[in-house]
């Protein structure tokens, strides 16, 4: 399967499902540099992530890092559950 780049805005049209596999303890680390690179640099990170659709890519700043979530500007939630990939 090869992932689609979509534009942030297009997120919420898409039903985001969990990954094959939860790998949220793993991204956590790589996620709270992607945040730390969006905040102090304006830098953007891409990620993939599982939807119904199949994998879908956004290149985006990660705003902030829940314990289930990453937030994007706009106050969109991808679940790290959900999360496939995560490139610099």
């Amino acid at each position: 399967m090869f992932e689609k780049l979509i534009p942030k805005e297009a997120i919420e049209q898409y039903h985001i499902i969990q990954a094959e596999e939860d790998r949220s303890i793993h991204w956590k680390q790589h996620l709270s540099y992607a945040v730390r690179l969006g905040n102090e640099f304006k830098s953007k990170t891409t990620v993939t992530f599982n939807t119904t659709e199949g994998p879908q890519s956004v290149e985006t700043t990660v705003w902030s890092l829940t314990e289930n979530h990453i937030s994007l500007k706009g106050g969109i939630l991808i679940p790290l559950k959900s999360i496939i990939d995560v490139h610099f």
